[in-house]
């Protein structure tokens, strides 16, 4: 319990660290009527739009006084309808001040997405302030996808070394006296009453990986790595997605006959409750994606927020005061980042239960 104080106490501090750096060398432009607290206000945005945005390069932190980042550049791989296949570093936008030039081809980052430019990285946009220049398909290899790829691995070591350990002997060993717990709770308390004991055992390597998987990534977005992936909503959308195939793979003809001709209802009241009950099926996904989503995002949102409260009083009192404020902020969002994993695999199961419940006509 004291290591998760000390890990919130420090992630704190480096995230105050990196706005005070920008916000303290961050060059003075004169704006004729433009008051230094809304440039101070500005930065604070944008530091915070740069916290939640993917990006092609992990940049632990940057000096805005010399002008250099911290971090490592990852590759672009890109499709270019007239060019193919294009492979090359990062490091070429060099963090999007720069145009990227790759066999003669040349690629700008506008907005954190790649288009195709000229030597001089022209964008021009139509009257609905979209760019004109192409877009290359972009399978890249970003912050985003790079922590995925980590938790994967992670959740594979730890698994496979948990199974090898059962093979030694009943009592497991290493990191799977943490994981025994939790796994059996999921299959007590969140598999079983929801999916019946019959049921439940194909659906548990599912339940276990959604549950761990975002557990982990919420952990992840709570560290001074600035990884927001879980509260990006193309990946809680392809979670939804997957737990709606699933359900509807799984739904046997009781019910797909209760959504579409309910027994025991008058003809009238099927026509009508038809629509709504196919509504409810497709609004399922939606509501376990806007949900996962919008609570990380808002967390994110909320504790910088905080934190860029702390230059804007620019006194002690009230900059102590959201400081110890933003700490146990901080310290919430270790629960709801267990929450979150808990309720999207809760409502997984529910989905699964009502897919594959069998029901009794005569009663």
């Amino acid at each position: 319990m004291q290591s998760n104080y000390l890990v919130k106490f420090l992630t704190i501090l480096l995230l105050v660290f990196g706005i005070s750096a920008q916000a303290q060398h961050e060059p003075k432009e004169e704006h004729e009527g433009t008051p230094e607290e809304v440039s101070l206000k500005t930065k604070i945005k944008e530091s915070i739009n740069h916290h939640l945005l993917d990006s092609h390069d992990f940049t632990f932190f940057s000096d805005s006084e010399t002008g250099k980042h911290y971090g490592f550049s990852l590759p672009v791989i890109l499709w270019d309808n007239e060019a193919g296949l294009q492979l090359f570093s990062s490091s070429k936008f060099h963090h999007g001040e720069e145009v990227a030039e790759n066999n003669g081809n040349y690629y700008t980052l506008y907005h954190n997405k790649v288009y195709k430019t000229d030597a001089e990285g022209t964008i021009t946009l139509d009257e609905h302030h979209h760019p004109t220049q192409a877009k290359p398909l972009d399978f890249s290899i970003t912050k985003s996808v790079l922590m995925i790829l980590i938790t994967g691995i992670l959740m594979l070591l730890a698994f496979v070394g948990m199974a090898k350990s059962f093979k030694k002997g009943p009592i497991v060993t290493g990191a799977g006296r943490f994981l025994e717990p939790i796994i059996l709770y999921i299959r007590d308390e969140i598999a079983i009453p929801n999916i019946g004991e019959k049921k439940y055992r194909k659906y548990m390597p599912y339940l276990l990986t959604v549950f761990f998987f975002v557990w982990f990534l919420n952990l992840f977005g709570l560290t001074p790595l600035g990884v927001n992936v879980t509260g990006n909503i193309a990946i809680t959308f392809a979670l939804a997605i997957i737990t709606f195939i699933i359900t509807q793979v799984s739904g046997n003809a009781n019910y797909w006959k209760h959504i579409f001709w309910m027994p025991g209802v008058p003809v009238p009241m099927k026509i009508i409750l038809a629509p709504i009950e196919l509504l409810g099926v497709i609004i399922k996904p939606f509501a376990l994606m806007i949900r996962l989503y919008a609570n990380i995002m808002a967390g994110h949102i909320v504790l910088m927020s905080l934190i860029g409260l702390i230059f804007v009083f620019q006194n002690w009192i009230g900059s102590s005061l959201t400081f110890v404020l933003s700490f146990a902020i901080s310290l919430i969002e270790l629960l709801v980042a267990l929450l979150q994993a808990y309720i999207f695999t809760m409502l997984s199961a529910l989905y699964f239960g009502f897919a594959v419940e069998e029901h009794d006509e005569a009663h």
